[in-house]
This record gives structure tokens, sequence and C-alpha cells, in this order.
């Protein structure tokens, strides 16, 4: 499913449509990859919307990819063929910049990333740099791709996200939004003893929330029963920023997880800042960030819930998601059976 021009969701066919190719020859140092399910992020959305620059025109989005090894480049020799891995955001960081020799290559000043500047997920194969693909094996191998494929990145940037709020074992965590990443984060929160308070509009959000253990549950603007010890904004609202900086305890953190926001409102310094609180960013992800939440995963272990779409329907897929008709995640079914037109929600 290629993105011809960026545009509108929602609205007629939608902006990307179906093509058919070779599948891409792996060149050295990469593995091709026969895609089974391709999970549909937030981030995908921003791309075909064109809230993300365009980077490359023609471009097949995707990046929580799960499949299994059909080829390899020349000098490749980490995997074998038939060995299952994982594709996320972080496509390939150039290893000599002034962040990628201290470990930030979620910083890199070259980066290139799946589904914006490569080829995605939303097709039958694609290629990565070997270095850049994460093995699903051991305790993971016997987890669905459908299942598995939210964890390369609703999993991966909220469990950075999670990480860089600091919050406590024990603390109290408030989410703001309950969709694909923050159904993952709640079940990492739990493991470590949280007390987590979900925000959110949808009756259903809520309801998934209260079955994943979650202390209290409330709308975006309502005032927590207690001060929190660190807060993750998922919802793509700015205009929550204010109240989550406000319903933070002193010296607590606000994580901001999306990749697009726009401009934070006026902020009131001594209301919302003042007690040492933090607000920070979150920016995409390190390698070891998605080695990390692949063992929590397994460990855990953590179950998503998923609502599947065949590959043809991914622009009615990125509508549902913008329309905030799903529960968990989307997952594009792509060489692993077809599950209809958009079926019933699998829970945790």
């Amino acid at each position: 499913m290629v993105l011809a021009a960026p545009g509108p969701v929602g609205r007629g066919p939608g902006p990307l449509a179906p093509v058919e190719r070779e599948p891409p020859e792996p060149g050295a140092g990469e593995v091709q990859v026969r895609v089974e399910a391709c999970g549909v992020c937030r981030t995908d959305l921003h791309v075909v919307e064109g809230d993300l620059a365009e980077r490359r025109r023609g471009v097949v989005p995707g990046h929580e990819v799960v499949g299994r090894v059909s080829a390899l480049g020349p000098g490749a020799r980490r995997f074998r063929p038939g060995e299952r891995v994982g594709v996320a955001w972080l496509h390939r960081a150039c290893g000599r910049c002034r962040f990628c020799a201290d470990g930030r290559e979620n910083l890199c000043l070259e980066p290139l990333f799946t589904g914006w500047d490569r080829d995605g997920g939303y097709a039958e194969y694609l290629t990565v740099p070997e270095d850049f693909a994460y093995a699903l094996g051991g305790a993971l191998a016997g987890l669905e791709a459908e299942r598995a494929a939210p964890l390369l990145c609703a999993g991966i940037i909220g469990y950075r996200a999670y990480r860089l709020s600091q919050v406590p074992p024990g603390g109290r965590l408030g989410l703001y939004g309950f969709g694909g990443s923050a159904h993952i984060v709640i079940q990492i929160a739990r493991h470590h003893g949280c007390q987590v308070h979900v925000f959110s509009r949808g009756g259903e959000h809520r309801e998934l929330a209260l079955r994943l253990g979650a202390v209290w549950v409330g709308d975006s603007f309502d005032a927590p029963p207690r001060p929190l010890d660190a807060a993750i904004l998922f919802a793509p609202a700015v205009e929550i920023v204010p109240a989550a900086l406000e319903a933070l305890d002193r010296g607590a953190t606000l994580a901001v997880a999306g990749i697009h926001l726009s401009d934070v409102p006026v902020l009131r310094y001594e209301r919302h800042l003042f007690q040492e609180r933090t607000l920070r960013s979150v920016t995409a992800n390190t390698r070891r960030d998605g080695r990390e939440l692949l063992e929590l995963a397994a460990e855990i272990p953590i179950r998503t819930a998923t609502r599947p779409y065949a590959l043809e329907d991914a622009n009615r897929a990125l509508a549902d998601l913008k329309g905030d008709r799903i529960q968990g995640a989307a997952v594009l079914r792509v060489t692993g059976g077809h599950p209809g037109s958009g079926g019933p929600d699998r829970g945790p």
C-alpha cells in the first residue's frame, strides 16, 4: 500500500493505493523480510496525512513489523532464512555522530526511519539492516504475529516514555490517552507495582484500562484523587499538557510521547512548573530500548489487544485510528491469514 501523496484519511478511497512490485533486494548487510503482520501506528497517520513532512514520494508506511527472514544480502550473517524478526521505527542510525557515539542513537543527526524514509511494513516484503532488526525467538516465538506487532513501536516508545517519566516502583502513574502504547505501558507499570490512573474520553478505552488493573479512570481534564508521581501523554491533544502538569506532585515529570504535537498552550510557571515539575519530550528509540522491552514482554508477559485488518484495508484502519474507534491496537495481517473486514477487538 503506497502513499502516492499525503492527504486526509476517511475521505474517498484514501491516500494509500495498492500496487504490485517485485520484492526488494537486500543490500550489503541487509535482510529481506516476508511480512506477516504490521501494526498501525499514529505516526503512520502523521506520515500519511502530511503532518510529518514528506521525505520520499511513493513510500510504503508501517514500522511495527513482524515477519520472517526470506533472503540475505551480501555480508549479512546475523540471521538465517526462516528466522522470525521484528522491524521498528528506527531503520538506521549513522553510528558516527556525537549522539550515536555515546549510545543516544535516538537523537542521531542522520537517521533513517522505517515507513518514512524507507519502505515499511504495509507490504508483503521489506528490507532492513540486519543490525536494526530484532530477534523474536525464545519466549516470544509462540506469540502470534498479530499480537507481537504492536510491541515494535507502541511497546518500545511506550517503554521509553515510561522510563523517562521516572515513576518510582509502586508510584502513582498517570496515562493520558489509552490506545496502543498505553495499554502496553499499564502492564509494565503494574508489573512494577505502580498505581495507574487513566485519563480518557472513551468508554471502551476506560473499560480496557480497568480490566488491565487501573486503580482510577476519568476524563482527560479530571483531577486524580491524589497528585501523581509521574505521567505520560499519549493522546495527540496538546491542550491536555497544562492539566497533566497541574496533576503532578512536586518533583514529578510529564513525558510527552507523541512525535507530532501542535503548539503547547501558555503555561503559568507557578501553577504548572514550579516545585521542580518537569516537562520533557520522548524522541524515537534506541535499539537498547527495543531489546529491553521485548525481554519485559516475555517476562511479564505482555498481552496486546488487537483489531485485525486486511492489508488492502489500510486506509480504513487509519481512519478508525483517527476516529478513536480502536480499542488497543490496529494490525494489518499481511501474509499470515485474512481477518476479513475489521473484525472484533481481541482483548489481552
